[in-house]
């Protein structure tokens, strides 16, 4: 049985914090809700497949919804066609509700061929850029590797609590891959070597996909026992994960 996730409010100490992980979808994705209770707004990650449920969820927790985060362009998180199967997610959610989507400046025109979006419906950002909902600050990482403009995203409440939604750039006792289109090793290595692993060790980890038997994890965790991030060498990790 999975250990079940302690409500985000008693991880963080942030009243004002509304944090949903739930999951979604035959390939175990996970889509995540951030918001501010105080401003009464939020952002979804990933907001694929069951498009009308999550849109009742916030209605639900009378929330308005100012944006999307997407993590990269690959049809499971942001809709699509992937495996034979035809994903609703972005263009669905757009035709419901009108907000920006934002996206590494590098993962633009890949969400854009995925998904049919136009230019205007998407913000383009740079690593380190912040969005503010309330008391609740979102800061954008770019970890390039599984996708050119994959991106990750810590939830920010003071120095020492913070929460990373970390997309398919880590998971919980593993990586993304690098095998598809845009896929590089040398990239993915240094994102988590020289960004994520350097995070606050107390950081916790929420990934992308449900792939392992807990639904969370901490960095501190994930250097300890995860041997994507134990690799000593960049050669070393190039045996490990091949040349692309």
């Amino acid at each position: 049985m999975k250990n079940s996730t302690p409500p985000q409010s008693e991880i963080l100490g942030a009243n004002d914090l509304v944090f949903r992980q739930i999951p979604m979808g035959p390939m175990a994705n996970f889509v995540y809700l951030i918001g501010s209770r105080r401003a009464k707004t939020c952002l979804l990650v990933d907001p694929a497949w069951e498009v009308e449920q999550l849109l009742q969820l916030l209605q639900e927790e009378e929330l308005e919804l100012a944006g999307v985060l997407a993590t990269h362009y690959h049809p499971d998180h942001v809709g699509g066609s992937v495996f034979g199967l035809s994903v609703r997610g972005l263009p669905q959610l757009l035709e419901r509700v009108q907000v920006p989507v934002h996206v590494n400046t590098h993962e633009a025109e890949g969400i854009k061929v995925v998904t049919g979006l136009s230019e205007s419906d998407l913000v383009r950002h740079e690593s380190g850029d912040v969005i503010e909902l309330g008391d609740v600050t979102v800061r954008l990482i770019h970890t390039p590797g599984h996708t050119p403009g994959s991106q990750c995203f810590l939830v920010e409440r003071g120095t020492d609590n913070a929460a990373l939604v970390s997309g398919d750039t880590l998971f919980i006792g593993a990586c993304g891959r690098v095998d598809l289109p845009g896929g590089n090793s040398q990239q993915l290595y240094e994102s988590l070597t020289q960004k994520l692993a350097k995070l606050p060790p107390q950081t916790i980890l929420y990934p992308g996909h449900d792939y392992s038997d807990r639904s969370d994890s901490t960095i501190a965790q994930e250097l300890r026992t995860n041997r994507f991030l134990r690799v000593s060498s960049l050669d070393d990790w190039m045996r490990l994960m091949g040349p692309l």
